[in-house]
């Protein structure tokens, strides 16, 4: 995919977009409240564009909260609205814009999952790409015997991933640079674009045996050993090496 179509720059100039439209139907004596109706229905329009859920949400939700944003005092410094800009940048840095969004692992959602993956006790199971470290929690309940261990981009995410999971291993780096060969178990929480990368590394890397864990999305063409449907329309796919 050209890397100005990568996310979220399409939702970047979908807000963009529906905002000139606001702009322009004003300028051109429209009633306030039609040219609002016009432009949010643009923003849902390019909405629908997107096969994730959560995408379509923020593109649809983006410009009438940033409408309601501007409605806050007009005195504040011009500055001030590149805060949440340098915010985003540094909590979300470009690097992982190909990755997966920062959506938490549900609680409990990886409950069973000893069932049908049981794991030796002292093993090494990585979080890849672990947030804030919720995942990191479902992982530490599943499997409490285990040396769980996590990796993230985002420095301050790392930071607050180590301070919430004190008995994990928390490093801060690439996802994808990092060797997986030492783990049992690899979870991961990603997008359907980077699924097929996902695999390819797990196949290369994890010895024969070990497992892969993915939430919401399946490995394109792949059989899972396991599957589970959980509460909020959430599941988990599970493949083993061999």
């Amino acid at each position: 995919m050209p890397a100005l179509l990568r996310w979220p720059l399409p939702a970047l100039l979908s807000w963009a977009l529906a905002w000139g439209v606001f702009t322009v139907l004003q300028r051109s004596g429209l009633d306030a409240a039609l040219a609002l109706a016009a432009a949010a229905a643009v923003g849902a329009g390019l909405a629908l564009l997107h096969a994730a859920r959560w995408r379509r949400l923020i593109v649809a939700l983006g410009f009438p909260l940033s409408l309601l944003a501007a409605g806050l005092p007009a005195d504040l410094p011009t500055w001030v609205w590149l805060l949440p800009l340098a915010v985003l940048a540094l909590v979300y840095p470009r690097r992982t814009w190909g990755d997966a969004p920062l959506f938490p692992t549900p609680r409990a959602a990886l409950a069973d999952l000893p069932g049908h993956a049981p794991l030796p006790p002292g093993c090494r199971v990585l979080d890849a790409g672990c947030g804030l470290g919720h995942g990191l929690r479902e992982l530490h309940r599943a499997y409490p015997a285990c040396q769980i261990e996590g990796i993230e981009w985002s420095r301050p995410l790392a930071g607050l991933a180590r301070w919430r999971c004190p008995w994990a291993l928390v490093g801060q780096g690439d996802m994808w640079a990092q060797c997986w060969q030492p783990f049992t178990l690899v979870y991961v929480f990603q997008r359907p674009e980077t699924m097929a990368r996902v695999w390819a590394k797990a196949r290369a890397e994890l010895a024969a045996g070990a497992w892969l864990v993915s939430l919401d999305f399946e490995v394109p063409g792949q059989t899972p050993l396991a599957s589970q449907a959980l509460p909020g329309g959430h599941r988990w796919w599970l493949y083993r090496m061999t």
